[in-house]
């Protein structure tokens, strides 16, 4: 950290308290982390929510999810997740389907095709977790956990 980095963090500490400082740095580290699951992703043609959205609907099984599910489970909201689920049925990852009992429902899966890359991507994306926290040793990983449960909750 540079000096002016360090009179910019007291700055921050003095004006805004305590609370706001660990707020910037969970937005920086989320950040750093998730840039470089953007560029994993990418590779694939994917971003993040069409990532999460297919971990989604792996978990939902055969029987898929309407949209209103899906965006209860995705981990940042999105308004659109219907444009979402056409790019994703566009890139046949998923199929959607009109409910028979009610035709107001659409229900989204994944395709076999949606299931080889999610497939095809589970060990590059534990190995990128792995590499990118494995250094914090997994007593600190606990705490870490169990910390952001705190706020979470």
């Amino acid at each position: 950290m540079t000096e002016l980095d360090s009179r910019q963090v007291l700055a921050v500490k003095s004006a805004w308290g305590l609370e706001h400082e660990v707020f910037l740095k969970l937005v920086k580290v989320v950040n750093e982390l998730s840039y470089e699951i953007e560029v994993l992703l990418k590779e694939q043609g994917l971003s993040s929510a069409h990532y999460n959205i297919l971990r989604i609907l792996r978990g939902a099984g055969e029987e898929g999810l309407a949209c209103s599910a899906i965006g209860e489970r995705l981990l940042v909201k999105s308004p659109d997740i219907t444009r979402l689920l056409d790019r994703l049925e566009k890139q046949e990852l998923i199929e959607r389907a009109r409910s028979l009992v009610d035709r107001r429902i659409v229900t989204s899966c994944l395709s076999e095709k949606g299931q080889k890359l999610l497939a095809a991507l589970d060990e590059p994306m534990k190995q990128l977790h792995k590499k990118q926290l494995e250094h914090l040793g997994e007593t600190k990983l606990e705490q870490l956990s169990k910390l952001l449960d705190d706020i979470q909750n």
